[in-house]
């Protein structure tokens, strides 16, 4: 090859350059965390792909419709509250089904570090399988040179969310996939950055071709992408959904006297309803501060930084001792403090609870709500003024507390697990010997 040629070729490609400068040529380095030794490397041909066993059977899963009894509402002193339910199949967006290639390259951009910034911050590095599909600490990492101040939330079953994050801010997997993928405090990417980086990966090439048509990748369908492999980590095989789909052998008496509690006394249902276990609603339900968040200066300046973007005035800039939750979105007073109601589903791989991590074990979420949104220091919200009326003191015995914790573990059936995918490396822009000849 000529110098000539070479020189062609360079002024073609040199907007591609930078990512490399930037990036290592392998990224596998870059994805956090083992997936456990007991899952197996098993894989079946599908197509052109090869798609890994289990995936398939997680889409199957959610995919498949079944019979779902009609569920009495419940009563609860005097208001109605959709009565849970088991759930049904996944919704799809009409613009993005679920097919095995596409949910296949959706779970290696979910462990490949190129959809960020600098590559350290791929999907998986927040949502770790192992730990429940969650961070596995109070607080969140964050993006090199910023600390998060929320805990990381599971994606299994995110699917049925009409509102993402813990302040709603997203209405889809898609977006949410992008938000966290752009966002400062997160993957802190760019999307010319991005694209360029899966233009330089022959295999990403093939596999954007077959899924979405394109000529080259384009990063809005790696969103859809992502979204789709979320879209397949549903589980709704759990010993509640197969009591309430009639198997009452399903739980136990102490399980099913949890479930009255849970129902009644405990007063769970009246947020914690419907098939999610969620009312996807907003309340500030009396957590405190972390006080690990309270006394790291890069997570408050991180959190201000936050507020700052948002729009906050500055004498919440300068004086917020707790997060505002949902009054980021809204700036309404009344919501400070208030955030987004959590599934209980799969909770009992998902510890610690709560938007800040501050409840380590579900038998400490108990007792919590039993003191009436008091901890056991005795703090409660940073915004005591806004707290919703429906928490208060429950007066749970003993007993009571380890029939609802009893119940409390129906809404998970076993852990989830999948196979780490093998990554694609970069392709070099020129052989070694096209590189001599260049110098030449």
């Amino acid at each position: 090859m000529n110098t000539n040629k070479v020189r062609n070729r360079l002024s073609k490609t040199c907007f591609l350059i930078l990512p490399l400068m930037l990036t290592a040529c392998n990224t596998n380095t870059s994805v956090a965390a083992p997936m456990p030794e007991n899952i197996s490397n098993k894989k079946v041909s599908n197509k052109n792909n090869d798609v890994d066993q289990a995936l398939v059977k997680l889409i199957i899963d959610a995919k498949a419709t079944r019979k779902i009894p009609k569920q009495e509402n419940i009563n609860l002193a005097g208001k109605v509250y959709p009565a849970l339910a088991p759930l049904g199949p996944v919704p799809e967006p009409k613009d993005n089904l679920m097919t095995p290639e596409k949910v296949e390259l959706g779970k290696m951009l979910f462990f490949d570090g190129k959809l960020g910034g600098n590559t350290s911050t791929p999907c998986v590095s927040c949502h770790l399988p192992e730990t429940g599909w969650d961070f596995p600490a109070d607080i969140s990492m964050g993006y090199p040179g910023t600390v998060h101040w929320r805990n990381s939330q599971t994606i299994v079953n995110s699917a049925y969310y009409g509102k993402l994050f813990w302040a709603g801010s997203s209405k889809s997997l898609e977006a949410q996939a992008k938000g966290a993928a752009k966002g400062a405090v997160a993957g802190n990417g760019e999307d010319d950055l991005m694209e360029a980086r899966l233009a330089l990966v022959p295999d990403y090439v093939k596999r954007f071709k077959q899924v979405f048509g394109d000529d080259w990748p384009k990063v809005s369908n790696a969103w859809k992408a992502i979204a789709a492999f979320e879209r397949s980590l549903v589980q709704r095989d759990t010993p509640l959904d197969n009591y309430l789909l009639g198997d009452k052998q399903a739980l136990t008496e102490e399980q099913i006297k949890g479930k009255t509690l849970f129902e009644g006394k405990a007063q769970c249902i009246a947020c914690h309803n419907g098939a999610l276990a969620s009312d996807e609603a907003f309340y500030n339900i009396g957590v405190p501060s972390n006080k690990r968040w309270e006394s790291d200066s890069l997570a408050q300046i991180t959190f201000r930084y936050e507020m700052y973007a948002k729009g906050s005035n500055e004498t919440l800039y300068r004086s917020a001792k707790a997060d505002p939750g949902v009054y980021f979105r809204g700036k309404m007073k009344d919501m400070k403090g208030a955030f987004r109601t959590p599934s209980l589903r799969y909770t009992k791989y998902t510890a610690p609870y709560m938007h800040n991590g501050t409840l380590e074990t579900m038998a400490d979420v108990v007792d919590f709500y039993d003191r009436g949104g008091i901890a056991e220091d005795g703090r409660t919200s940073g915004y005591a003024h806004n707290k919703s009326e429906l928490i208060k003191p429950l007066g749970l015995n003993q007993q009571e507390k380890a029939q609802l914790l009893a119940f409390l573990e129906a809404f998970s059936g076993n852990k989830i697990g999948l196979t780490r995918p093998d990554i694609p490396d970069y392709q070099p822009l020129f052989t070694e010997q096209e590189l001599l000849e260049a110098k030449k």
